[in-house]
């Protein structure tokens, strides 16, 4: 191994982001097999990139989202400077996320144009408006100047989160859940309420699949506890269990490798959840399955379609959230029905 194969990439701030950002990994290993991938990521990723097989190094930043932190980036950056990276990947594009590769020396500094960049990177791209997908912007920036990134994503580019069987034994010890269907519900949502399906339709979901003698297990940040409580009061069943805030990032990729179905909003733990592996239902509300999808091939994606979304917007403008409230349970228990089959196909 050599400096020349080594490479900086500045990860993305969300957690949902970082797990699709393993897309420009895998296409970096692919056509350099022996390139060295460094991430600087925020505390919080940190866990998802050790559970990827492509990162070699996961370096924490530790500023909070939107904040300059410029003393903190000059101190990582002269860590950095002895690695002598080839090659600086920057995916947000913000001012201050080009500044560690930068004060770090790395020769070549890649990113798409914006906030007045201009110095700070030398391998200025510009954005491609045909590049729909949040994931197919983070693939082109891995790719040679001019080439153009896939229509698609190839499955082999897909996120895959390497999962820890010792600790999900540990996992199913603790918390009491043993050989049952295994269920995972998601309901909290970091963006806003205007992704976020209501905690009484995701209580009556998870109260119809205990009945059906599923272990149910509600997941999520310590901020998200009260929505699981609310989950949990409204399925009024032992078999439903909120483990918000009680496991780690780590803890969390572990279940959802073993969860029969997973069921989220548009959140982080969404895009965790299909690159662990779990068949998912995917909710979509004031976003867009289109621009986000759950990058598997077992999805089953829940959106009204209505002719006010997807608004993009935090919370709703219109102050009805019908493309969530209207979206019934009975309708997300019909997705579910589809993933079995999918999940049949697979190991055959």
């Amino acid at each position: 191994m050599t400096a020349a194969d080594k490479v900086l990439v500045v990860g993305p701030s969300w957690v949902g982001d970082m797990v699709m950002a393993q897309a420009l990994y895998k296409l970096l290993k692919e056509r350099s097999p022996r390139a060295e991938i460094h991430v600087v990521a925020p505390p919080w990723s940190v866990p998802v990139l050790e559970r990827m097989a492509e990162v070699a190094r996961g370096i924490e930043l530790a500023v909070g989202h939107g904040e300059l932190g410029l003393s903190r980036r000059m101190e990582l950056a002269r860590g950095l400077r002895p690695e002598g990276y080839a090659r600086a990947i920057v995916l947000p594009r913000s001012l201050k996320a080009a500044l560690v590769p930068w004060l770090a020396k790395v020769p070549v500094r890649t990113g798409f144009r914006g906030e007045l960049r201009y110095g700070l990177l030398n391998d200025v791209r510009t954005l491609d408006s045909s590049l729909d997908q949040t994931v197919k912007r983070f693939v082109a920036l891995g790719l040679p100047r001019g080439e153009a990134a896939p229509a698609a994503l190839p499955t082999a580019w897909q996120p895959r989160l390497r999962s820890d069987a010792w600790n999900l034994e540990r996992l199913r010890a603790q918390h009491g859940f043993a050989g049952a269907r295994l269920v995972a519900l998601m309901p909290g949502a970091e963006y806003g309420p205007a992704k976020r399906w209501p905690a009484a339709h995701f209580g009556a979901l998870a109260a119809s699949l205990a009945s059906a003698g599923a272990d149910v297990i509600v997941l999520g940040s310590a901020k998200e506890r009260a929505i699981g409580d609310e989950v949990v009061a409204r399925a009024a069943d032992a078999r439903v269990r909120n483990l918000t805030g009680a496991t780690s990032l780590s803890d969390v990729v572990d279940l959802l490798a073993a969860a029969d179905v997973a069921v989220s909003n548009d959140s982080g733990l969404l895009h965790v959840a299909a690159a662990a592996g779990a068949p998912v239902v995917a909710l979509y509300g004031s976003s867009s399955p289109h621009f986000t999808p759950p990058l598997t091939d077992a999805a089953a994606v829940v959106s009204l379609g209505l002719e006010c979304s997807p608004c993009f917007a935090r919370e709703c403008p219109l102050k009805h959230l019908r493309c969530l409230n209207d979206l019934t349970p009975t309708m997300v228990l019909r997705a579910i029905e589809t993933l079995p089959s999918r999940r049949r196909a697979e190991t055959h």
